[in-house]
């Protein structure tokens, strides 16, 4: 075993991911659960969606989609945030006020698409 891929694996394992009894469909790699409940390959450095007996490839693609959506939405109401915080221009404060809102629906959304 390369000294890379051991390194990768143990700095997974203190990061508090924990060893499967999966293995990279890519390299035989094991795979690790992070602790958002993704399923991670040390070696390739990949995100693994593991699709289930009877359940569509697209139906699996779309929760990570969702989930990768969210996540921004999340990134872009935390700069929002710092914007309001530093507008001292009521015009300025409108316009973020107005976006936050957007974002803060839009996350609204695709958090009952994921629940549905």
């Amino acid at each position: 075993m390369n000294e890379d891929r051991v390194k990768s694996m143990a700095d997974l394992l203190r990061s508090g991911a924990t060893m499967t009894s999966l293995s990279c469909p890519v390299c035989s790699s094991p795979l690790f659960r992070l602790k958002n409940g993704d399923l991670w390959c040390g070696q390739c450095q990949k995100k693994v969606i593991v699709v289930k007996e009877g359940e569509e490839y697209d139906e699996a693609r779309s929760i990570t989609l969702l989930s990768t959506v969210e996540k921004t939405l999340l990134d872009k109401i935390l700069e929002v945030n710092e914007g309001i915080r530093a507008a001292s221009d009521l015009d300025d404060l409108q316009k973020l006020s107005v976006t936050l809102s957007s974002l803060l629906d839009n996350l609204k959304r695709i958090r009952s698409f994921r629940k549905a």
